[in-house]
């Protein structure tokens, strides 16, 4: 990533790649790779999301993000490291929707 990117990474995701003295694990570019990864997908999964409230025998939006999170948060997903449980968070921000309680790693 180079000094004049104009990506915007938020805190919440940057929290993700820094160790406990709060240095950075990992390149610049690969947070910013990851960081795009994420928000894209985020973004992507709004649609599916509403196409399954608004369905016939439709859950609950909690329902929803959760089943969206357990498919994220497999290992074969490749979404290690809390990126599962931040997709999830800001799907819900896009859509408006009350954030679940999320399981813990060991749930």
């Amino acid at each position: 990533m180079s000094a004049d990117s104009q990506i915007f990474i938020p805190p919440s995701f940057i929290a993700l790649y820094t160790d406990a003295r709060g240095r950075l694990r990992g390149t610049p570019a690969e947070l910013a790779a990851r960081y795009e990864l994420c928000e894209d997908l985020a973004n992507h999964l709004v649609e599916q999301a509403q196409l399954l409230y608004h369905g016939a025998g439709a859950p609950s939006e909690g329902d929803i993000l959760l089943g969206i999170h357990a498919g994220l948060a497999a290992p074969e997903a490749g979404f290690p490291d809390g990126q599962a449980d931040w997709v999830v968070l800001r799907l819900a921000e896009l859509l408006a929707w009350r954030a679940p309680a999320l399981p813990g790693p060991a749930e």
